[in-house]
């Protein structure tokens, strides 16, 4: 064997020992998932997600909006590079267009919906720059726009290069036989980049068919499977066989899109030269590109504007005074900052790991004489990683190395991103290699040169701008994903994006968008950054090889640092107390208060999540979770502890008014109340209501927003007021119409009701009572009325991890504070009592306080999803 092919093939089987390993591997861990029961492999999971209501729905929604949107967003890319490659605008022109187009690939898609929702909304700016809203946002009407936003830059960037390489002189041929303009439009045009269209397309249909951060902010009523596979992980009750199952779904049109894209290959049309003659004058032709492309651009920026006004206010709409408070709290909050360096950490080596697998890669299948088979293994893996969703890929990695030493970890953050990034990068870095001279490595070897060193001395140099430009991609694209992290990210890795999801459960959307803001200040600045570098690369020269050999040095040094950063992240501040939380913001800060206050500060890292997201990693990770100590809703609690024993007996308490397991003591008790907007309530002349029967009226249509129960556990609250005072055909009755009534505006967080409340986007909700005291003290147009049919509560409870590690009897301390030192700041926002002797503060007692007669359990719970289901 050559010394070429033992050092090729050692690449090779690196690579395929990575993808095997994170790649194959976890796929078929989640087709084992969707089949695998306990009795063995069953069907049943398939049929019961295929026969579920609104499943088929959802499904053909998402092919629906996400086909519109591939098909609109590759109609404005084909305009706006047409624009810049084929008219004579002027040039700072065409530099704005290409600017606006790729712009919004530097933020998170889940920052778009709440831009979309910001700008549009009832109370939005571009509403009140208007004088009246323009179209309704929620449902088909924001997911087209907000995907086609999310998907442009990718399209343009396709289309782009590909009309680089087209040879321009045909058209003068063209003309020339006689061809009229619209046949020489579609032959020198059209035709070349057919396939290149069709990739488009397929790229755009997929991002969207995928992304659920969209969705969330603006999908409304209409349904579509990547909130499926969403609410079946990370849902009231998460199913993981379903969500697998709706995972395979997702991966079906994958398997068709390969096929499609391998046989669109043979439409490319590849020129042997490039001629650039002078494009032909059309005074017209320039005023319409150059008009529509300045419209799309100008509505794209004006979207994100608000994302410079909202933070920049005291409260927004209702106080509009300039203030730089809220920046000033971001920047104050440690925790948020560290969640900024982890995200750099974790781009970083992304981009460090992601360049170096796909430089491998590209040397293999365009520097080297391996076989074709083994050129087209990594063709196909390049194939694969294009078109597999970043959900399903995530939600693969959670089924494959929960309770191993990657879980929570930044190593397999990294590894996730370079899986799922490959292959645009390793295309960039093939194309790059392919166009160089193919005899270098031979003449080098005739000079006594090895092929390591006529890689690092001849062509890394030569490639070193295209490297710098797969390195940027890689950085870029680890800053703004969600989907492909938002199951694997712990306390001690926690990333701006997933930082934002949780963010959203507490309508925290100025911390939301000035994160935003540096997420984009970060991503124009290294982007600058790379693209000077590259630019300066262009040419060889002896500089240029030393510049490569200290680039290829760094390399390796930056892996072996790597190497060890990654065996110890799992460990880094070991030492500390993880504590994982659902609580709302009012009990985090008292808790940490009490923690701060009695000698525990800086001996604990306390992670919040949304109530199903916390629900998801206790059901799906059981005694490996990351945390040592939890607080979280208390039926959750005995759920996970049931599946899972996984909590230790609390050697201390206090005498509670109502029975409680051994493992968790209760620290607070949340009631739900009705939510008024007071002003838009007024404004729509609206009756005030009393009681939630008075919400099935039909002259609240529109106007009223709600949880679904499926996503949510507060909606438990409304259902279980509405069932005890009406029995269960009753219930069913008046909750159907609320439905109704609620139309776009039935949220998956719990959250998301008093959003809109406080968005003016509804005038009433329904959600958690204490919420709305705070908002009404602090002079929002907020109210809240307690409905007659009772406020019903669910307590939250605190539990230790039974893990024998030195961090136990600390946890257990701090867990022992917060009942006993903690439970008088927690009754200032949460008057309920739950402990014996313990008065509740009269000014905050709710009307009707009741308690469901039946124990609240996750079976209860699974009884009256059913019967919500049965109400949409």
């Amino acid at each position: 064997m050559k010394i070429k092919d033992r050092e090729i093939k050692l690449i090779f089987a690196a690579v395929i020992l990575l993808f095997g390993a994170f790649l194959v591997f976890p796929v078929f861990r989640l087709l084992g998932k969707s089949f695998l029961g306990d009795s063995g492999v069953t069907a049943a999971f398939y049929r019961e997600v295929f026969g579920s209501k609104g499943f088929l729905t959802a499904l053909g929604n998402s092919f629906l909006v996400a086909s519109l949107a591939a098909l609109c967003t590759t109609a404005i890319a084909f305009l706006l590079a047409y624009t810049i490659h084929y008219t004579n605008v002027p040039k700072k022109l065409k530099k704005f267009l290409r600017a606006a187009a790729v712009l919004p690939m530097l933020l998170p898609t889940i920052t778009y919906g709440f831009a979309i929702l910001y700008s549009f909304g009832k109370e939005g700016l571009l509403t009140k720059i208007f004088g009246k809203q323009l179209f309704q946002i929620y449902g088909m009407n924001g997911l087209l726009l907000g995907y086609v936003i999310y998907t442009l830059p990718v399209s343009f960037m396709l289309l782009y290069n590909a009309m680089s390489y087209i040879d321009r002189k045909y058209m003068v041929v063209s003309r020339v036989m006689g061809d009229n303009a619209l046949s020489t439009f579609w032959i020198t045009i059209i035709r070349p980049l057919l396939g290149t269209l069709a990739a488009s397309f397929v790229q755009s249909f997929f991002l969207s068919f995928t992304d659920f951060g969209i969705p969330a902010a603006v999908g409304g009523e209409f349904e579509v499977l990547a909130g499926v596979l969403y609410d079946r992980m990370l849902g009231s009750v998460p199913n993981f066989h379903n969500g697998a199952v709706v995972a395979v779904v997702m991966l079906i049109p994958s398997v068709v899109s390969i096929a499609l894209l391998h046989y669109l290959e043979k439409y490319n049309v590849r020129y042997n030269k490039i001629s650039n003659i002078e494009i032909r004058k059309n005074r017209g032709r320039d005023i319409v590109c150059a008009g529509l492309g300045s419209f799309i651009c100008l509505g794209v920026l004006m979207i994100f504007l608000v994302i410079f006004v909202v933070p920049f206010v005291k409260q927004w709409p209702y106080e509009l005074g300039f203030t730089l408070e809220n920046v000033k709290n971001v920047f104050g909050d440690s925790e948020l900052l560290n969640v900024y360096l982890n995200s750099l950490y974790t781009a970083f080596f992304t981009a460090v790991f992601g360049t170096l697998t796909a430089y491998g890669s590209a040397l293999v299948t365009a520097r080297s004489k391996v076989s074709r088979a083994l050129k087209n293994v990594i063709e196909g893996i390049a194939l694969v990683t294009n078109t597999i969703p970043g959900m399903v890929l995530g939600l693969a990695f959670l089924f494959a190395f929960s309770g191993t030493g990657l879980q929570s970890t930044f190593a397999i953050l990294v590894l996730c991103n370079v899986i799922h990034f490959f292959s645009t990068p390793y295309l960039m870095m093939k194309e790059s290699l392919a166009k160089m001279n193919a005899s270098w490595e031979t003449t080098a070897m005739l000079m006594g040169d090895n092929w390591l060193k006529t890689i690092v001395r001849i062509v890394t140099p030569n490639a070193l701008s295209t490297i710098i430009e797969v390195f940027s991609y890689y950085f870029i694209n680890a800053m703004v994903t969600i989907s492909a992290v938002i199951f694997l990210a712990g306390a001690r890795t926690m990333v701006i994006t997933t930082k934002i999801k949780q963010l959203q459960y507490y309508n925290k959307y100025n911390e939301i968008f000035v994160l935003s803001i540096l997420l984009l200040a970060t991503n124009l600045v290294c982007k600058l950054i790379f693209q000077h570098l590259a630019r300066r690369e262009r040419k060889t020269d002896k500089a240029g090889v030393r510049i490569a050999r200290r680039a290829a040095a760094a390399g390796l040094a930056l892996v072996l640092v790597f190497s060890g950063v990654s065996l110890v992240s799992g460990g880094r501040n070991s030492d500390l107390v993880v504590i994982y939380s659902n609580a709302d913001d009012e009990a985090i800060t008292a808790m940490k208060n009490t923690l701060d206050e009695n000698g525990y500060q800086g001996k604990y890292i306390l992670q919040s999540f949304g109530t199903s997201e916390l629900g998801g990693k206790l059901l799906a990770e059981g005694e490996n979770m990351e945390a040592d100590m939890i607080t979280m809703s208390t039926f959750y609690i005995d759920s996970a502890q049931e599946q899972h024993p996984m909590f230790s007996d609390l050697d201390f308490g206090k005498q509670t008014l109502s029975d409680v397991s051994a493992w968790c003591q209760p620290i607070t008790a949340q009631e739900g109340a009705i939510l008024i907007n007071t002003r838009v309530l007024q404004e729509a002349g609206l009756p005030m209501p009393n009681s939630l029967k008075d919400l099935a009226d039909p002259v609240y249509r529109d106007m009223i927003s709600v949880t679904d129960l499926s996503s949510s556990s507060t909606a438990w609250l409304m259902v279980q007021a509405l069932v005890d005072a009406y029995g269960e055909d009753g219930a069913e009755e008046v909750l159907t119409k609320i439905y109704e009534n609620a139309g776009p505006h039935i949220e998956d967080s719990g959250s998301g009701p008093l959003k809109k409340v406080r968005a003016g986007e509804v005038a009433v909700g329904f959600g958690l009572r204490h919420q709305a005291v705070a908002d009404k003290e602090e002079g929002l147009p907020v109210d809240y009325v307690d409905p007659q049919e009772g406020n019903f509560s669910l307590t939250e409870s605190v539990a230790v991890l039974d893990r024998e590690t030195p961090r136990k009897k600390l946890a257990m301390e701090m867990a022992q504070c917060i009942i006993e030192k903690g439970r008088t700041k927690l009754q200032k926002t949460y008057p309920l009592a739950v402990y014996e002797g313990e008065v509740e503060d009269a000014a905050n007692q709710s009307a009707y306080p009741k308690v469901f007669p039946e124990p609240l359990i996750v079976d209860l719970l699974e009884q009256h999803q059913k019967l919500s289901e049965r109400c949409k």
